[in-house]
């Protein structure tokens, strides 16, 4: 794909590219946000380096690709700012969101189209990278039999078991639960992917549990497949915009006790669907 207004610097062939020639503290002409929406379209997760952006700045980049999602379980934002999600962890930090391959908030009915995390602060030795998976070529490495055999079938997206402790009575009564196609098309490129996840894919529809958590298991263990991934390596004041329609993501936390801090905002999408 030509790109006029903007430089795209793939990591590998199958998923990931660095954007230049873009200053996201300025807003965007029309053009080229067109390029950075095809470049994302393209490369399923793009980074811009050295941005400085305020927190109004932020927002208004990801407003230009949709309505911002406000997270029905955010024990964190930035004050006066409900759709920036702090993203943070320092010495004190037992654990760090992200840990597990997932895709954002897959358990809502109208799951989000894209995540745009800013870090500002990033462990001075290093770590903290960001791995990115490949759905579609998840999906297009499966043998023809296998994925006939998904077709068609759904899998249940749960929030309870991950903030329900962390957020009692509440997790009752607000957080949701959703059935999705296991195979997803992509409303945009009309390419299937996978559309499972560790982190809130609780069980297939229709199936016993022993068969529903040994496919589970399998589609897991292959989406951590190497080939399918990019990994980001942050700099202070990066940011990475994520298609959570086809991409999975996984958070390393292997830089304690250093600090890492920065904010996400999230764009609201649609329901999931398959066609054949």
């Amino acid at each position: 794909m030509a790109y006029q207004t903007i430089e795209v610097h793939k990591l590998n062939p199958v998923i990931g590219a660095e954007i230049a020639g873009v200053d996201l503290s300025r807003p965007l002409g029309n053009q080229q946000f067109q390029e950075i929406h095809d470049a994302l379209a393209e490369n399923l997760v793009i980074f811009f380096r050295d941005q400085k952006i305020t927190p109004d700045q932020h927002k208004d980049f990801g407003r230009r690709f949709g309505k911002l999602h406000i997270h029905p379980a955010s024990g964190r934002t930035l004050e006066g700012h409900p759709e920036l999600l702090v993203i943070a962890a320092d010495e004190n930090s037992k654990r760090v969101a992200g840990e597990d391959w997932h895709s954002d908030v897959s358990f809502e009915a109208e799951p989000p189209m894209g995540s745009i995390l800013y870090l500002t602060e990033v462990p001075p030795s290093g770590g903290g990278d960001t791995m990115f998976a490949s759905m579609y070529a998840a999906y297009e490495a499966l043998s023809d039999r296998m994925k006939a055999y998904l077709e068609g079938l759904t899998a249940i997206h749960d929030s309870r078991h991950v903030f329900g402790g962390a957020y009692g009575d509440r997790a009752d009564k607000v957080l949701p639960r959703n059935e999705h196609p296991v195979i997803r098309t992509h409303p945009v490129t009309g390419r299937k992917g996978l559309f499972v996840n560790r982190g809130f894919t609780t069980r297939i529809v229709g199936l016993p549990r022993p068969e529903s958590a040994a496919l589970l298991e399998f589609l897991y263990r292959h989406v951590e497949t190497p080939e399918f991934h990019c990994r980001f390596r942050w700099r202070a004041n990066s940011i990475a915009f994520w298609d959570n329609r086809c991409a999975q993501h996984h958070a390393l936390f292997d830089y304690h006790p250093h600090r890492r801090y920065g904010h996400r905002v999230t764009v609201c999408g649609d329901r999931p669907f398959y066609r054949a």
